[in-house]
């Protein structure tokens, strides 16, 4: 091998040595860069499972509060039925209650129209209770009805009386005549009759043309209007 042959070997051998230098430069850059990548990926996947464990957690007490607002639920629905349940029979209570006080305060009106059977200066032969009449369409049912030879009076009995029951009997006045024309050619009269009446429903009954009978003690009170209306 001549001189320059040697030579060139030699500087052959300096260039590889210098490119496998700088190769294992950036070979040991690269894996520096990925050991910091490998590094950064296990902090996230860390993180990540951190993160799972925490709405694994969260997922758990999610689950546990759904399931108390459930039970929560479930009393809510048997309290609101026992409620039911209770109103209910009150309900009925309370209606026995108020039917208890109309009867009481027909039956005392009752009486005491047979005992003194006038309405104001006019006095009448018999006295009815409860005539119900379905002819049509019309059905009504009336309290006490009072009657002599050529008037009637039509009396709606109440606990305690109340505008509408003013208006139940204009319309029960109204269609008297049509479900009895027997009666057709008497005069008849109205009456509201109570055990208690405030002065405003007192008032319009009067001013309808009424007569206003309330309990008196024992006895009964007749006020009659200044206009009496006559059917």
């Amino acid at each position: 091998m001549t001189d320059d042959e040697l030579k060139a070997l030699f500087a052959s051998i300096a260039v590889m040595q210098r490119e496998i230098t700088v190769a294992q430069r950036e070979n040991a850059e690269q894996m520096k860069l990925t050991d910091a990548q490998m590094k950064h990926t296990d902090e996230l996947m860390k993180q990540t499972d951190e993160q799972m464990k925490r709405n694994a957690e969260q997922m758990k007490h999610t689950d546990e509060q759904m399931k108390r607002n459930a039970e929560q639920m479930k009393r809510t629905d048997e309290q609101m039925k026992r409620t039911d349940e209770k109103l209910k029979r009150m309900g009925i209570t309370l209606g026995n209650v108020t039917n208890n006080q109309g009867d009481v305060a027909e039956e005392f009106f009752f009486q005491s129209l047979i005992k003194d059977n006038r309405l104001g200066s006019i006095r009448f032969d018999d006295v009815v209770k409860n005539m119900e009449k379905h002819r049509g369409k019309i059905q009504e049912e009336y309290d006490l009805v009072m009657t002599n030879g050529d008037a009637l009076a039509v009396v709606e009995v109440k606990y305690k009386v109340h505008q509408h029951d003013l208006d139940k009997l204009d319309r029960k006045m109204h269609h008297f005549k049509q479900l009895f024309p027997i009666y057709q050619h008497f005069k008849q009269y109205g009456a509201i009759a109570s055990f208690h009446i405030n002065d405003d429903a007192k008032a319009e009954a009067l001013r309808r043309g009424y007569f206003v009978l309330q309990r008196s003690g024992d006895l009964v009170h007749t006020e009659a209007s200044a206009s009496l209306k006559v059917l």
